[in-house]
């Protein structure tokens, strides 16, 4: 009835629509923007739009237009980890002292250990007969270990808790544990491409040295690039083009290597100076239209791809409880745990553990690819979604609650 681009463009209209009116509800309920975005793209998939009226489902998502639809959310997705890349600012790695790294050390390694753990459990049953034991495993250690920065430091600043000590201990310790864990994540990829442990270290020296290629040539570049944009107006669209040409290129060197396109441009948002207008200008110019047209197709897309029918009867509910139970204690108890023994009080190690267990945009990232790499299965892929979409709804409710506790006993 349509042709491809017609389609095309009819989809993004409708996910764009659905996204704004589902984040104007979050919104009034204190919800993230993005719960609204994961919801609608789920809503719009075979979990509801599809049991609701399959007819219009297949004419407005036929699979044959998934395709198309997958690649441009995909390019979306590249920029949106560029924009990461810029709002995760270095200095947040440094000087927060001792107690941060333990938080943070704390915060990936007692997750990632249990969701190990619990993937040797569930191994036999859940894991697809072609996956090897090692993949799986390191895979749900890393699903389990993920903080959703950006999401987190929106929280921070719409409950006006950016500039406290709190505040700055959590967007430091996110902001280590989303590097960890995306350096553990492609390492993760480069052993499932590679067949086999010498080809994985082949791929993570490749990677290792792509990193300090892209700190110690294109950084350098970029500063000297960046000391010539003194004004906003000094960002012309020749400047804007060759940046461009240069995170599309980290963003193919690294799809090349074998990492994932995502890694190369959020490592080269990371490396962009911070000193002037270059990065500030930059975003601004990105930053509506990627998360308002392009970020709610890939919420779109992975909507498409979870079928939370597929989560059927006592048996499959229970893993899902029980998934989400381990990766709250992972990531709430290790945190908290170690707060405590740095010395903050026990409702800052309460509030900093939830903060912690938000996870959001960046699990649905991490776990597409694990969908598409074949280590998740697509019943496992909606228990996960359940477990992201759980984690975060929770966060702002739970700190008013602490909020509140605390206004009462002063």
């Amino acid at each position: 009835m349509f042709g491809p681009l017609s389609l095309l463009i009819l989809q993004s209209c409708v996910i764009i629509v659905a996204a704004r009116i589902v984040g104007m509800i979050a919104r009034r309920l204190g919800q993230p923007a993005v719960i609204a975005e994961v919801l609608a793209g789920i809503g719009l998939g075979p979990s509801l739009l599809g049991r609701v009226s399959p007819a219009a489902a297949a004419a407005l998502f036929p699979k044959a237009s998934l395709a198309g639809l997958s690649l441009l959310s995909q390019v979306g997705l590249v920029f949106f980890m560029f924009l990461i890349g810029l709002e995760l600012d270095p200095k947040l790695l440094r000087g927060r002292g001792a107690s941060s790294f333990a938080i943070s050390a704390s915060g990936i390694f007692v997750p990632f250990t249990l969701g190990a753990l619990f993937a040797l459990h569930i191994f036999a049953s859940e894991a697809g007969p072609s996956v090897p034991k090692a993949s799986f495993t390191l895979f749900m250690g890393i699903a389990m270990s993920i903080t959703a920065f950006p999401v987190l430091a929106r929280i921070l600043s719409e409950r006006k808790l950016i500039r406290t000590k709190l505040g700055s201990v959590a967007l430091a310790c996110a902001a280590a544990d989303d590097v960890t864990a995306w350096c553990l994540l492609a390492f993760v990829v480069s052993f499932v491409h590679a067949k086999g442990v010498a080809a994985a270290l082949l791929t993570t020296a490749e990677a290792a040295g792509f990193a300090v290629c892209m700190l110690l040539v294109v950084r350098p570049l970029l500063a000297r690039l960046g000391a010539r944009i003194t004004t906003r107006e000094s960002l012309t669209q020749n400047v804007v083009g060759l940046t461009f040409v240069l995170l599309l290129a980290s963003a193919f060197v690294s799809e090349w290597i074998g990492i994932h396109a995502l890694f190369g441009a959020f490592l080269f948002g990371a490396i962009m100076p911070r000193q002037g207008d270059y990065a500030q200008a930059l975003a601004e110019r990105l930053e509506d239209f990627v998360v308002v047209a392009l970020l709610p197709l890939f919420f779109a897309f992975s909507g498409l791809r979870t079928e939370l029918g597929l989560v059927a009867g006592a048996g499959d509910w229970l893993l899902c409880f029980e998934l989400t139970a381990v990766a709250c204690l992972g990531k709430f108890g290790g945190s908290f745990v170690a707060a405590r023994f740095t010395g903050m009080t026990t409702r800052d190690s309460a509030a900093l553990g939830v903060l912690m267990n938000t996870r959001g945009l960046m699990e649905l990232i991490v776990l597409n690819v694990g969908l598409d790499l074949g280590v998740l299965s697509p019943a496992l892929f909606a228990m996960f979604v359940v477990m992201a979409l759980v984690t975060t709804l929770a966060t702002s409710p739970i700190l008013e609650m602490l909020e509140r506790k605390t206004a009462s006993s002063s």
